[in-house]
């Protein structure tokens, strides 16, 4: 059964990649990233470069600024001073002395404070400690399996940056590569983690078969709310890409594989019960099997349902604050578009991980009841080859 899925997945991304074309680039001039060190910073009137203010004639109502000295520590002019002035508003970064930052350079003349932009902070070495940090923890819980998992994060990070972006971005239904793109991702994950067994492709088909149901939910009442999938971040993308996208198809594929993860975990847990279940009393049968493992599978399934909400509401949070201050009604409210999609998201994603436990749970008790004793073996051990 998963052979023809495997071969159709790996003929879908082949067909699917962008082979030959150009990646595309932004229309909208972003700059090149420059690191910086600030040196000393002063928040006073916004003067132009050169400009000095001569008496006390600063507006008492006009917005201060944020005059920062700081020098380059890569560019077209490492070590050179360089002198900037930030309006400060309510969105603005809290810049101070010591920061390590990085400026947006337009090409121009380096030595012309107007072709830097200073746009963020440095985060390589916090985020690099607490990468390493993690995978010292996955290492010493898991070993050698943890070592696996490891592995297999870092090859669904490559199919997501070297396969779904780029097919996206080159024009192909969005809906359709993150359908091959979660395939990929399920079997590399589930089976270089779990093994090549018996146990484990049973939780690949129960991900199969909620993952099926997650988009095709999404896809009918994305549909029936008229969901356009035009949010913020999807308009800043359509403009920068300088043509159209399929808005909708990429909230779908969005949803497929947000819900990866969750399904990834519902299902594991499922099998490795079933089967743990087995090799407690292997005179169980399937229905036995099966009554147990649900029974397992509930106290699960209300965990993670809840962990999904949480997930969607803290990624959502923003526009959450911004909708509850604006004044309309609760109805109004919950039938915004961006709203509409988190509570889409939501509960298509809830319904697959509810509908993946009774699943789950009987493709791994018919499938358990038919391996032999000799063969169970626990979830660090593959199973032997047998006819």
């Amino acid at each position: 059964m998963l052979a023809p899925l495997a071969l159709a997945t790996v003929v879908a991304m082949v067909v699917l990649y962008p082979w030959g074309k150009a990646s595309p680039t932004s229309v909208v001039p972003q700059g090149t990233p420059v690191h910086a060190s600030i040196s000393t910073t002063a928040t006073g009137p916004c003067l132009a470069q050169g400009q000095v203010q001569v008496g006390d004639q600063a507006d008492p109502n006009a917005k201060p600024c944020l005059t920062v000295d700081l020098s380059m520590t890569d560019g077209p002019a490492t070590g050179k001073p360089l002198r900037l002035t930030v309006p400060i508003e309510p969105s603005t970064p809290r810049f101070a002395a010591g920061d390590a930052v990085v400026l947006a350079y337009n090409g121009g003349d380096a030595n012309d404070p107007q072709s830097f932009q200073l746009v963020d902070f440095q985060r390589g070495t916090p985020l690099f400690v607490l990468a390493a940090l993690f995978a010292l923890a996955v290492l010493v819980l898991g070993r050698w399996q943890g070592l696996a998992a490891l592995i297999a994060l870092g090859l669904s990070f490559a199919v997501i940056a070297l396969f779904i972006l780029p097919a996206i971005l080159a024009g192909e239904n969005p809906l359709v590569v993150a359908i091959a793109g979660a395939g990929a991702i399920m079997f590399i994950a589930l089976y270089l983690t779990h093994g090549l067994t018996a146990r484990t492709s049973a939780a690949v088909l129960g991900t199969l078969v909620s993952l099926a149901l997650i988009g095709v939910l999404s896809a009918i009442f994305s549909a029936a709310a008229s969901l356009t999938g035009l949010d913020d971040s999807t308009s800043t993308l359509i403009g920068s890409l300088g043509h159209g996208i399929d808005a909708r198809g990429l909230l779908l594929a969005g949803v497929v594989i947000g819900a990866l993860g969750v399904l990834d975990d519902v299902t594991v847990t499922q099998t490795s019960a079933v089967w743990e279940l087995r090799r407690a009393n292997p005179d169980l049968s399937w229905r036995e099997l099966y009554r147990s493992g649900l029974r397992i599978g509930r106290d699960h399934v209300g965990s993670a349902v809840n962990t999904l909400v949480m997930a969607y509401a803290g990624a959502a949070l923003p526009v959450l604050l911004y909708s509850s201050i604006s004044g309309v009604g609760l109805g109004a409210l919950l039938g915004s578009e961006e709203i509409a999609q988190e509570i889409i998201r939501t509960l298509a994603g809830s319904v697959g991980i509810v509908a993946a436990v009774p699943v789950t749970t009987v493709l791994a008790a018919l499938i358990a009841s038919r391996e032999p004793a000799g063969y169970l073996s626990s979830t660090t051990k593959a199973v032997p080859s047998h006819p």
